[in-house]
C-alpha cells in the first residue's frame, strides 16, 4: 500500500471543507483531478471515504479513522520541515495551538506578542475550543499543542504544568457577598450572573457544575470577554465566576471586589498538552518555554 503526500493533503482540504470542489480549489487542482485522486486513494485503501451529496461530501466511518491519521502524518511532515528549516534554530515555521477561553483572553496574547518580536519566520493559529476539543485536536494532530485548566486524565498525552488557575467571585464594589467571603458555588447562585458566550469553556464548565448541584443559574447577560464582563459587573448588572489573574488586572481600574470561592474545583493546575514533546519541532519547544517564563515573573 502507497499514499502519496499531495493525496494525504488532498483529503484532508476535501474533508475540512466537506466539498470535493472546495478542497479540489485549496490543493490548486480541477475537480476531476481531485476525484480521480479520492478514488485511487478508495481504491487503495479499499474502503469507501466519503459519502456524496448534492450538497457536499461527509465523512464516512473509513473516513473519519483515515483523517486521524492523515492529520498526525501531515503534522510529522511539517515537524521534518521545521526542524530542518533554519538549521534548527526555531527562527520558521507554523504552530496551531487550541486553548480555553482563560489562555486566549488573559495570557496568551501577551506571551505570543512577546515572542513573536524575534521570530518573524514564525507564524501562529491560535483558536478558542472546548476543553474536550483541545483533548482531542492534540491526540488527533490537528492541532500541535493544547493548553487547558483542571485535571487531564487523557492516555496519549504528555502533560507540562506551568501555573495555578484561581476563580474567583468578582462583584462591584460594596456587594453583600463581599461581607461573607469566601463563599460556596452554590451561594451566588441567588445573584444575577454574567456569563461568557456559549462556546466558552469557562461557561461550560460552570453550566456543569450548576446541574451538578442541581440548581439553575440566573444568566442575566453572556459577553465575549473578560473585560466586558467586568464592565457589567462594574455597572451592577450581575456578578461573575472569573480567573483571579483577570480579574485583579481589571479591579485596578474599575469598581471591582474579589470574593473567593471555598468550592475545590476553584483552584486548576494550568497545562500544556502535547502528543510527544520530543517530536515538537524546535519553534514549538520555544513557544512552551515562553509560557511557563511567562508564569514564573
Amino acid at each position: 500500500m502507497h499514499f502519496d503526500i499531495p493525496d494525504l493533503r488532498l483529503f484532508i482540504h476535501v474533508s475540512e471543507a466537506g466539498s470535493l470542489t472546495s478542497g479540489a480549489r485549496r490543493a490548486s487542482l480541477s475537480t476531476a483531478a481531485a476525484s480521480t485522486r479520492i478514488k485511487s486513494l478508495e481504491g487503495q485503501l479499499g474502503s469507501r471515504l466519503f459519502y456524496r451529496a448534492s450538497q457536499g461530501v461527509e465523512l464516512t466511518p473509513a473516513g473519519r479513522q483515515l483523517l486521524k491519521h492523515a492529520r498526525a502524518i501531515m503534522r510529522q511532515v511539517e515537524f521534518v520541515k521545521a526542524d530542518f528549516s533554519e538549521y534548527s534554530n526555531g527562527e520558521s515555521g507554523h504552530i496551531r495551538i487550541f486553548a480555553n477561553t482563560t489562555a486566549v483572553t488573559d495570557f496568551m496574547p501577551e506571551v505570543l506578542a512577546d515572542f513573536l518580536k524575534t521570530r518573524a519566520g514564525i507564524t501562529i493559529d491560535l483558536q478558542e475550543k472546548l476543553t474536550n476539543d483541545i483533548f482531542r485536536g492534540v491526540l488527533d494532530g490537528a492541532a500541535d499543542l493544547g493548553v487547558t485548566s483542571g485535571d487531564i486524565e487523557i492516555k496519549g498525552l504528555e502533560v507540562i504544568p506551568f501555573s495555578q488557575d484561581h476563580l474567583v467571585v468578582v462583584t462591584r464594589s460594596g456587594h453583600p457577598l463581599v461581607g461573607s467571603a469566601p463563599v460556596d458555588f452554590k451561594d451566588t447562585l441567588s445573584y444575577p450572573h454574567i456569563g461568557l458566550h456559549e462556546g466558552s469553556t469557562l461557561t461550560q464548565f460552570l453550566k456543569s457544575e450548576v446541574a451538578r448541584l442541581g440548581e439553575r443559574a440566573a444568566i442575566r447577560m453572556q459577553v465575549y470577554g473578560f473585560e466586558q464582563a467586568c464592565r457589567m459587573i462594574e455597572a451592577g448588572v450581575g456578578i461573575g465566576i472569573l480567573p483571579e489573574s483577570s480579574a485583579k488586572r481589571y479591579q485596578q481600574t474599575m469598581r471591582l471586589d474579589i470574593v473567593a470561592l471555598t468550592d475545590a474545583w476553584a483552584s486548576r493546575e494550568r497545562s500544556v498538552i502535547v502528543r510527544e514533546l520530543e517530536s515538537l519541532p524546535e519553534a514549538g519547544k520555544a513557544l512552551i518555554r515562553s509560557i511557563q517564563a511567562y508564569h514564573q515573573t
